[in-house]
């Protein structure tokens, strides 16, 4: 069986400058068969707009160019990083930004609707501690956001600071203010917090480091695995190599510390069932 495995990466980066086809390309030689792609958002762009659309179409193309060179299907999540708040509000005030921001998302699920996206994301705040406005105005936004996702029968993926119980008790409980299921709700750069009493039913993605990896089998199979592939040349070695999930997946099979079914559980049990889509 092994000839036919799924491998998916539920988070990762490209950009036409990076290593793109290339890294597409060890990804498909190691096994790796699926992708969902987070296009970088560009703010010279989005303020000359007063729109995320054109990052969202370059991350499109990007996608299609990809899929076509490469044969890896390419899923698309859209959506306005959350520190791109803060760089907007200190070059077009609060108010502007705020509104952008939404705009941004509300662009994405028009997306979403058109079956050009699976997810809103990577939304939420910032990683960093930042000022209590923004803290403010970001949680507004990620609220917004899942509203948004709900609307469109959609995950909304987050990203934020480190992930602890604490921080998933509160995003659980917006997720249940707002009415969206918690399991739509996927926390990107997880550790392997994968049970339910851990993370309060949000799903998680689990950074795709051997550890990580080993650790979540032992807990359960209710996560999916990502890299974060950053594509960013002058940073190589951040975060995980895109290669890195069917690369490990395939060591730990050969070491029989985790079987094909328990593989085809994450890589394709898990995302077809959040993101609605056919993994073959």
């Amino acid at each position: 069986m092994t000839h036919s495995l799924i491998f998916f990466d539920n988070h990762m980066h490209l950009s036409e400058k990076g290593r793109y086809i290339e890294a597409i390309k060890d990804f498909k030689r190691y096994g790796g068969t699926h992708l969902n792609f987070c296009p970088y958002t560009n703010i010279k762009k989005i303020i000359k707009n007063r729109s995320y659309m054109e990052c969202y179409e370059d991350g499109i193309k990007i996608a299609s160019k990809a899929e076509e060179k490469t044969g890896v299907r390419i899923f698309l999540t859209l959506g306005p990083y959350p520190v791109d708040y803060l760089k907007l509000r200190e070059l077009i005030g609060r108010e502007k930004a705020f509104n952008l921001m939404k705009k941004g998302i509300k662009e994405a699920q028009r997306l979403c609707q058109e079956g050009k996206a699976i997810a809103i994301g990577e939304i939420g705040r910032p990683h960093f501690p930042v000022d209590e406005e923004a803290l403010k105005d970001s949680n507004i936004i990620m609220k917004y956001g899942m509203e948004l996702a709900k609307e469109a029968n959609v995950p909304v993926i987050l990203h934020m600071e480190g992930t602890n119980q604490k921080n998933m008790k509160e995003i659980s409980e917006m997720a249940k203010r707002v009415g969206i299921d918690a399991g739509k709700v996927i926390k990107h750069y997880s550790p392997p917090i994968i049970k339910k009493e851990e993370n309060f039913g949000i799903f998680p993605s689990v950074i795709a480091k051997e550890r990580n990896i080993e650790e979540a089998i032992k807990k359960g199979l209710r996560f999916v695995l990502e890299t974060d592939y950053l594509d960013d040349l002058s940073r190589p070695g951040a975060v995980l190599a895109l290669h890195t999930i069917p690369k490990k997946l395939k060591k730990l099979l050969g070491e029989e510390k985790v079987g094909e079914d328990e593989i085809m559980a994450i890589n394709k049990e898990n995302p077809e069932k959040i993101y609605g889509i056919s993994l073959e």
